[in-house]
């Protein structure tokens, strides 16, 4: 376990980050007290800021994740078209009544 003071932790705070990233703890102080720890990642942390965020987001109750997994969804809903050929009719719909609301 390291300890260092603010100013220098300005300073050199990539070289500090890169040391609590390898494992070890530091101690950050202000005036020989300690204000702050710098810690490696918990295991089991996701890596990407984005996974961070969502794990948040599911926890805090703003997100609310799938009921299952991607891969259990294989075909459309019945009677669902493709988008290409709703805009098409939606498109010739227009045409026949003599609008056209695209600029």
């Amino acid at each position: 376990m390291r300890s260092v003071g603010i100013k220098s932790l300005k300073d050199k705070l990539s070289e500090y980050v890169r040391i609590a990233a390898a494992g070890e703890t530091v101690l950050v102080t202000d005036r020989d007290r300690v204000v702050a720890e710098l810690v490696p990642p918990r295991p089991g942390r996701a890596e990407g800021v984005s996974d961070v965020v969502v794990a948040e987001g599911v926890r805090s109750g703003w997100i609310t994740p799938r009921r299952y997994p991607p891969s259990a969804v294989t075909e459309a809903p019945a009677g669902s078209r493709a988008l290409a050929d709703v805009l098409a009719d939606l498109d010739q719909d227009r045409e026949d009544r003599g609008t056209d609301t695209r600029r």
